[in-house]
């Protein structure tokens, strides 16, 4: 099940982190992944890593704010590749990094940059991959998303979780608008995850499942919601945070 053979799969922010996970799984699951990153030397090192495994992996370099840019790299990929079936919006900090602060600190530029990242990124991308998909009358969107944007966290995390939460309102209703082209639009709701410091610590207080989350669960998230067999699955967000939340 859940088999991805012939599917061309674009993976936002995927040279590392989550986003990596995202694409060591689909690749195993048999697609054809394009790994997009901010930095060349991070798409190139992860798909030389997945090539060495026998896998199929491609590099694309693109800033995901950058309009013109991911209509290049989305018409570059589809030229090449012949397809675009699965899109997944894993980039969400920006280049400069994570730089949060507390609301009443925080700069609009800082909001700005979140903003463009998590919700104008991701409405740039599906404008460009979209056309293609209701062509083929096929394709899965995936948004990575956070617990931050239902949660108080008391970390700074204002302009951060205000972007998230655009973003699944964006992504709800644009399930309506293209499930009847055969095309799902769904989202992940991380929580404590396994790339930064202290977060074991947290995940240990907050989660029933007593760790953070890894790359590894995320990416058999997104192959479930991706495969054919999640066809029925449109305009869902699926929590992926060891029952920190269950609401």
């Amino acid at each position: 099940m859940f088999k991805l053979d012939g599917k061309v799969a674009l993976i936002s922010g995927a040279g590392r982190g989550m986003g990596w996970g995202v694409a060591q799984t689909l690749a195993r699951q048999g697609a054809t992944v394009i790994i997009n990153d901010f930095y060349a030397e991070r798409a190139e090192e992860a798909a030389l890593s997945l090539q060495s495994e026998g896998l199929k992996a491609h590099a694309a370099v693109a800033d995901m704010t950058d309009r013109a840019a991911i209509f290049t790299m989305v018409s570059q990929i589809i030229s090449e590749h012949g397809a675009m079936d699965v899109f997944v919006h894993n980039a969400g900090i920006p280049a400069q990094g994570w730089g949060y602060s507390q609301f009443l600190d925080s700069p609009p530029a800082e909001w700005d940059a979140w903003l463009q990242l998590n919700l104008h990124g991701l409405m740039h991308a599906c404008q460009a991959i979209l056309p293609h998909m209701i062509e083929r009358q096929w394709g899965r969107i995936v948004a990575i998303n956070s617990d931050a944007s239902r949660t108080a966290t008391g970390m700074g995390l204002c302009a951060y979780g205000a972007a998230k939460a655009a973003a699944l309102g964006f992504i709800r209703n644009l399930s309506g608008e293209v499930g009847r082209h055969g095309i799902t639009a769904n989202a992940l709701s991380l929580g404590t995850m396994n790339n930064w410091e202290g977060s074991e610590q947290i995940a240990r207080k907050t989660a029933s499942v007593r760790r953070a989350g890894s790359p590894q669960d995320v990416g058999a998230a997104v192959a479930y919601l991706v495969s054919p067999e999640a066809e029925w699955v449109n305009g869902q967000v699926l929590p992926v945070n060891g029952g920190s939340l269950v609401c």
